[in-house]
């Protein structure tokens, strides 16, 4: 656990010591052939599966949910309501995530955080029977939040590894590779569904516990700490000040917002709305996490080309289309058609997922680049903007995460009110129309004649 990372030889030995490394450069293009991208994949690597497990013990209620027959005596808004409280919680924790890699060190936090992620698998695997109280279930339900936590930490640390025109591309896979961890659970979930009935959910928590211990210390055997990256509580406050990060926190809501929330709401929509058995939700439930998983570095790839900003108006555009296309489905009561447009709604919030945190490190980046044209010192903003970057992608994380907890209270009361989500998808409708609006009015209409420097959007967003 204390080896040194891999570093060529002719790599100063100064610059290691055991798992910090002391010096990092992923900007230099000698030092990132030399050094730099060996150690950058590696860590990468076992921060994706890491953050992989994370994502699934966060999203383990959505399919918890699904072996509560009506032996539980839970009815559709009390799931809902369930499912909506660890979205809450891991929203929450994501702040406090975020900055405790600085604090402790990537490797150190990727350790501690994977973990952790016993504490709810095994208090899940205690309370899930019938019989054990609504109250219960919501607190355990709760402490699941802390897998929500693990996304924000791992995507901060990935950032400081890799360089700017690599940066999409890098968070978009180290993203995608975590949210695939909502489909698997899924999918392991509906495996057990079908083979051993709604009565066994115990097998999923002997599945998970022994995967946790393997990630973790996969965690400490494998990853390097960058100890030029220091508890800084200036870039929070900074960020804070920053209207680009409440911009982007906010389109974040739409898209990883969407995502999550979808995810952990989509198997109970189709028994509530379509009757379908937990099996035949479980059936299809999975596709459209594990689509919008695997095409959210696509989103990071397509931004690195064309400019996020662009893409991003027109992701939401044909969210908003889909969405569309699930309120007609519904009201000729078509399955097919809701499930197809689900799933393809599914898509556009992986896209959008890895757009957003191709925008953050590059709006700030296009920053930097004017300030030095305006005489100020050009490492000294280079510097200013990787601090301020990771900090943004912390609370746009935490804050696009409520997304999710808007999403499952919003069908909660659909639901409660019409027996229908349809109430529901229009509200989302409207917050998708607003996000087009904000995307063009913020990065892409054309800068006044008179402008002095150009807007973000110039600069590459």
């Amino acid at each position: 656990m204390t080896a040194a990372p891999e570093a060529p030889a002719s790599a100063p030995a100064s610059l290691v010591r055991g798992r910090w490394i002391d010096h990092w450069e992923p900007e230099d293009p000698d030092f990132w052939e030399r050094t730099g991208s060996k150690i950058a994949k590696r860590n990468l690597t076992f921060s994706i599966l890491a953050e992989h497990i994370g994502f699934s013990i966060w999203t383990m209620w959505s399919v918890l949910v699904l072996f509560m027959g009506p032996e539980y005596g839970i009815d559709a808004a009390g799931k809902f309501f369930l499912v909506a409280v660890p979205t809450l919680v891991g929203s929450i924790l994501r702040l406090p995530y975020t900055f405790a890699v600085a604090r402790f060190g990537g490797r150190n936090w990727t350790i501690i955080s994977a973990g952790l992620l016993l504490i709810p698998t095994i208090l899940a695997a205690v309370v899930m029977h019938p019989g054990t109280s609504y109250t219960t279930f919501v607190v355990v339900a709760a402490i699941g939040g802390l897998g929500g936590g693990n996304f924000a930490s791992s995507m901060t640390n990935i950032n400081t590894f890799y360089p700017e025109r690599l940066k999409g591309w890098a968070l978009g896979l180290n993203a995608g590779g975590g949210n695939i961890g909502v489909p698997v659970i899924q999918l392991i979930g509906l495996a057990i569904i079908a083979t051993a009935g709604t009565s066994a959910p115990q097998i999923l928590f002997g599945i998970y516990i022994p995967l946790i211990v393997v990630a973790t210390v996969l965690a400490a055997l494998r990853m390097d700490n960058i100890s030029s990256v220091r508890n800084d509580t200036g870039s929070f406050v900074e960020a804070c000040k920053e209207s680009q990060t409440w911009i982007m926190s906010f389109l974040y809501i739409g898209t990883f917002g969407s995502f999550i929330g979808y995810s952990f709401a989509f198997g109970l929509v189709l028994q509530n709305q379509f009757g379908r058995t937990p099996l035949q939700a479980a059936a299809v439930t999975f596709i459209g996490p594990l689509l919008g998983s695997i095409i959210r570095p696509v989103g990071g790839r397509l931004a690195d080309k064309l400019g996020g900003a662009k893409v991003t108006f027109w992701n939401f555009a044909a969210m908003g289309v889909f969405t569309g296309l699930i309120i007609y489905a519904s009201s000729i009561e078509s399955l097919a058609v809701f499930v197809v447009a689900f799933i393809a709604l599914f898509v556009t919030t992986g896209i959008g997922n890895g757009l957003t945190y191709k925008m953050i490190p590059a709006i700030f980046a296009g920053q930097a680049r004017v300030a030095a044209a305006e005489g100020a010192d050009p490492v000294a903003a280079k510097m200013k903007a990787r601090r301020i970057s990771g900090a943004v992608i912390g609370i746009a994380g935490a804050v696009g995460a409520l997304g999710g907890l808007f999403i499952n209270l919003a069908f909660r009361q659909s639901f409660l009110a019409t027996k229908s989500g349809d109430a529901a998808f229009w509200a989302f409708l409207a917050f998708y129309v607003v996000c087009v609006a904000v995307t063009w009015v913020v990065y892409l209409r054309p800068a006044p004649a008179e402008a002095k420097s150009p807007r973000l959007a110039y600069a590459g967003v």
